[in-house]
């Protein structure tokens, strides 16, 4: 794929590809080691260690100016900060002992010069040896995430493995749509990237899907897709799929949310921000942190801390106490005086580990102190230990004990974080607060255990229902709030409906008080349609919810509606064309649960003067239209439609038992936007109804 060596690190003798792959699988893999990434960044110590050797030669010649001094003990001091990470022990007392001498503004004297510039030879012999094999982690064989990216699209592929490897992220993959599955499952990976942006891959794409989420265990999958390709992330999530991006979509976000779903399928222990000024240093220490499994943001320009800050939200923060841009103490007292940030863990990286900077590091609210050059044990050791005592604090309250969802204190951080990233990434975010029916009813009558029993339920199916991305939490005695990233409100109605009609076909049993049933209310805002903070779209979400159960209960309802278009007409979102009343009853009950506004009609007569001419009386975004009607068939009472000009604004999906060529034909010519042969899936029929909205 013309991969950059310097970017992508193809697998080496100590990382083999695995024997099961097929020769058309190019694999890469960013190397987790320290040694490694001392090959990597060698060059830029050596160009600071030229800096070095610059001032020493101008120190000599009696010409070493201002600037190049303040360069040089900068360089110094981050010298001796870095190396020692990676085994120079020597190497960085050296360059600490050179940025003593070359601090302050006094000239030095003739034995301090010469001493100076013997220091910077015993540095350069220094670094010119490799790093101790000693200091290198004792455990480097842990595996990292192994991800699939399975694409006939070689430029997204080249795109999608150059970001994940500039981001220093795992093990990538790539390799055509046919690759069978034995083979992915034999390569073990730990989520596949799926992309299916033609039309002409989504049968064997969807087929592929239901294989790898239907073994057990079941394979993760990811799922990318073209905007005209007839699905989305509705159906990628009822076939197990953790989550959507549609197509086309920068590399980044397609990374970021690869990683987002592996934290989810395998939860780091805590998110860390690193904020250092030293690259190379901050290189170094993700790489052991991430070693045992936490998330790592690495920060070298301080004065991005609080966009950062926010944009991260992290369990705890290690600051380097002197930056160019900040200072870690100042920072660290404007953390303490924020009520957000006021109880997280603070630790330091400190060159200087005397009495006075100590005690400073301490009263402006550190928890920890770790000076340089930093030894990675004890780095892990100290951040594992503030960060296990933060977890005991927050095991109590993130989780709801009856029903195993988020509280709602967890809801609120997560949904931040959420909003964040759709404010980003050009994403909406779907709100839905879901309501009991009748709950203070079932625990007066059938007793306080068998709610308990309904609210640990409704807790399984939606923590079963929705994934990936999405947050579900407790809201309330009787009520939940999930929140959905990337999907908009028409998507996130229909699968709470979805849930809904699953909840219905549950029987709750109470002993010695019989049997009974359970259903809920929702309603359902979008960000940023619907608001543009947390407070506004729950409000709006509540509001539509007060609008549903106004509406009779059992039902799913956005906020805002469809905008009635017609004046004086009865505005619906779908007219209903059918003369078999079980069949229109089944299509209402699944349109009302959705939140849609409804009408019926039993004959074609009716219909056309109901839908089409100067005196109709209804405005229907959506008609289902039966073939086979008493009085006048359906494909008469699309003419008078098509002829009338009504089909300009409404949207008409035949419904007919015949499904012949000519038939269809016909009624696409006449202005049809699609063609359902019965009998028919009503998900799939839900589906197109969805999509013929949103036209």
């Amino acid at each position: 794929m013309g991969m950059k060596k310097h970017l992508v690190q193809p697998v080496t003798d100590a990382d083999p590809v695995p024997k099961d792959l097929p020769p058309d699988m190019v694999h890469y893999a960013a190397s987790a080691a320290i040694g490694a990434l001392w090959t990597r960044f060698r060059a830029s110590n050596i160009e600071r260690l030229g800096v070095l050797e610059e001032a020493a030669t101008a120190l000599l010649d009696g010409g070493l100016d201002d600037d190049l001094r303040r360069r040089a003990e900068r360089e110094a001091h981050r010298l001796a900060g870095s190396v020692g990470t990676f085994g120079f022990v020597d190497g960085s007392r050296l360059a600490r002992e050179i940025e003593r001498l070359l601090g302050g503004s006094a000239s030095l004297r003739q034995q301090e010069v010469l001493r100076c510039t013997e220091l910077v030879v015993g540095l350069r012999q220094e670094l010119d040896r490799p790093p101790p094999a000693s200091t290198l982690p004792a455990d480097q064989s842990g595996r990292t995430s192994r991800l699939l990216l399975l694409s006939e699209d070689p430029d997204l592929a080249e795109r999608v493995i150059l970001e994940a490897s500039r981001q220093g992220f795992g093990e990538w993959t790539s390799s055509g749509l046919s690759v069978d599955v034995a083979t992915i499952v034999g390569y073990r990976p730990d989520l596949v990237l799926l992309d299916v942006h033609a039309a002409d891959a989504v049968p064997a794409g969807m087929r592929l899907l239901a294989h790898l989420t239907g073994r057990t265990p079941p394979v993760p999958a990811l799922v990318l897709a073209g905007a005209d390709v007839p699905i989305d992330r509705v159906d990628v999530a009822r076939l197990g799929g953790r989550a959507f991006i549609q197509l086309p979509a920068p590399a980044p976000l397609i990374v970021e949310t690869a990683a987002r779903v592996l934290r989810q399928l395998d939860p780091p222990e805590a998110r860390v921000l690193l904020v250092d000024d030293d690259d190379v240093l901050l290189a170094a220490l993700k790489t052991l942190l991430e070693d045992r499994h936490l998330h790592v943001t690495t920060l070298s320009d301080a004065s991005r801390f609080w966009t950062v800050l926010d944009e991260v939200g992290p369990d705890l923060v290690i600051l380097d106490v002197e930056m160019p841009q900040a200072n870690g103490i100042d920072l660290a007292r404007a953390l303490r005086n924020d009520p957000r940030w006021a109880a997280m863990p603070i630790m330091f990286l400190t060159a200087h580990d005397d009495s006075e900077t100590i005690t400073r590091v301490f009263a402006a609210g550190a928890d920890d102190f770790i000076a340089k050059p930093v030894v990675g044990p004890e780095l892990v050791a100290r951040t594992l230990n503030r960060l296990e005592r933060l977890q005991i604090l927050r095991s109590v309250g993130s989780t709801d004990g009856l029903t195993g969802v988020a509280s709602s204190r967890k809801l609120t951080e997560s949904a931040t974080v959420l909003l964040r990233m759709a404010e980003r990434h050009v994403q909406p975010v779907s709100f839905g607060v879901l309501d009991l029916d009748h709950f203070k009813r079932i625990n007066a009558e059938f007793g306080r255990a068998a709610g308990d029993q309904v609210l640990r339920r409704i807790g399984e199916i939606l923590l079963s229902a929705f994934r990936g991305e999405d947050v579900v939490s407790r809201w309330g005695d009787d009520e939940f709030l999930v929140a959905l990233y990337g999907m908009d409100s028409i998507d996130a109605a229909h699968r709470l409906a979805e849930v809904l009609e699953q909840l219905r076909l549950e029987t709750f049993t109470a002993p010695d008080r019989g049997q009974f049933h359970m259903t809920f209310t929702a309603g359902v805002a979008q960000y940023p349609d619907d608001g543009e903070n947390l407070e506004a779209l729950i409000q709006a979400a509540e509001a539509a919810l007060a609008a549903a159960k106004l509406g009779g209960r059992d039902r799913v309802v956005s906020a805002g509606g469809s905008t009635d278009r017609s004046g004086a007409l009865t505005a619906v979102e779908v007219a209903v064309v059918e003369d078999d009343d079980t069949l229109a009853g089944l299509l209402l009950g699944a349109l009302q649960t959705r939140g849609y506004r409804t009408a019926r009609f039993a004959d074609g007569r009716t219909a056309v003067d109901a839908l089409s001419g100067t005196l109709r009386t209804h405005d229907a975004r959506v008609v289902l239209l039966d073939v086979d009607l008493p009085g006048l068939d359906g494909v008469s009472v699309l003419r008078r439609m098509h002829r009338d000009g009504a089909l300009r604004d409404t949207r008409v999906i035949m419904l007919t038992v015949r499904a012949g060529e000519d038939e269809i034909l016909a009624a696409l010519e006449l202005g049809a936007f699609d063609h359902v042969a019965k009998p028919f899936s009503l998900p799939v029929l839900m589906h197109r109804v969805r999509r013929a909205l949103r036209t």
